[in-house]
Order: structure tokens, then C-alpha cells, then sequence
């Protein structure tokens, strides 16, 4: 039984959009969501109103994200964000205190949220409205960001805190070792065409 009033037709497409693109690759999804061509997302992602998303070259978007947009939402080129996080732009807690958590309600908040460039955002993070990520900010699973978090930094709790914070120079560093060492697997490898670490145990 279908609905034919002005809610049910402005969510039906909406809907159907979301049908559609769970049979999509993660790289037509993309597209598909209007998205850089390098971008990925992954299967079940939600995306709350797409036109208020803005994202940059390269990003991954996890299985069964939630990226709501209703109140603006920025993210920067090369982040990932992890799977089943949710990131939220609006919020009716005020609706539901005062007993106004009707269809259309005027105490719905919308605050945007700007998530930096070659950030790294868990899985099963929440990030609440209002909030910016700095670049090149680390994110770790289950926590929850209700403040800023500055740029190269690790953060993570509930409330998320800074455990760390990190300069180019030790990133260059990190790049160095991780390069070298999947050099010397690859090299050891039966398969040294693929990309990143071979599996397998090459501690001897």
C-alpha cells in the first residue's frame, strides 16, 4: 500500500535511489551519488539529502555508513571513513522534549560538519552535528566525536580526547617503513604483482 501525499512523494525517490544503488559497485555508487570517479563507496550506505555533500578526490565510504547531509557536510580528498559510522548534521532532541517530534517539525537543529583532508575515520564512529575534523586527523573505532578535533591528531572515547599528535615528519617516516617493508614481502612473495602487503608470514 503506497502513500500518495507530498511526504510520501518527496521520500519515494530517495528510496528508490537507495534500491538501485546496493546493486552498483562501489565505484559506480559513486558516480551514481554524483561523487568524484575516484571515489568509493561501499555497499549500504546511506547518504541523507547527497546535493548538501560536498567530498574530495579519492575518499572511501565504508559498508553501512550513514552520511547525513541535511546540514551540510564537507569532506576532504584521500579520507576514509570507516564502516557503520555515522555522521550527523541534524539532530530533534529538542523536538522530542518538548513533544513536537511531528513530520516538518521547526525544532529540528542542522548544524554542517567538515571532516578535513587525509583524515581516517574509523568503523562505528559517530560524529555529531557541528563538529569540524582537521586534516590528516585519526579517528579510532567506537567513538564518539561531540567537539573539533584538531589537525594531525589521534583522538578516541566517548567523548573522543586526543590520545596523540603527529607532524609530517613522522608521517614521512611511517611512509619510509611500511614502503620498505612491503618491498621486502613482495620480494618474498610466489605473487610480488599486487598491490600493498602479500599476505602471509614473513616474520623469518
Amino acid at each position: 500500500m503506497f502513500f500518495d501525499d507530498d511526504r510520501s512523494n518527496r521520500l519515494r525517490p530517495m528510496i528508490l535511489n537507495d534500491l538501485v544503488s546496493q546493486y552498483l559497485n562501489d565505484a559506480e555508487r559513486a558516480k551514481f551519488y554524483g561523487l568524484p570517479e575516484s571515489c568509493r563507496v561501499r555497499e549500504r550506505v546511506k547518504i541523507i539529502s547527497p546535493e548538501n555533500l560536498t567530498m574530495g578526490e579519492h575518499c572511501w565510504i565504508g559498508e553501512g555508513a550513514a552520511l547525513d547531509a541535511s546540514g551540510g557536510l564537507e569532506i576532504g580528498e584521500h579520507t576514509s571513513i570507516g564502516l557503520n559510522t555515522l555522521v550527523f548534521t541534524h539532530s530533534s532532541w529538542l523536538a522530542n522534549m518538548a513533544l513536537q517530534n511531528h513530520s516538518g517539525s521547526d525544532l529540528i537543529e542542522r548544524k554542517p560538519v567538515k571532516i578535513g583532508k587525509g583524515c581516517f575515520i574509523g568503523g562505528l564512529v559517530v560524529v555529531m552535528p557541528g563538529v569540524t575534523i582537521g586534516d590528516f586527523a585519526t579517528v579510532q573505532p567506537n567513538s564518539v566525536v561531540a567537539k573539533d578535533v584538531p589537525p594531525r591528531t589521534l583522538v578516541a572515547g566517548n567523548p573522543a580526547r586526543v590520545f596523540q599528535r603527529y607532524d609530517e615528519e613522522y608521517i614521512q617516516s611511517e611512509v619510509e617503513r611500511v614502503r620498505a617493508e612491503n618491498a621486502r614481502r613482495r620480494a618474498q612473495s610466489d605473487d610480488a604483482s599486487g598491490w600493498g602487503s602479500p599476505p602471509g608470514d614473513f616474520s623469518g
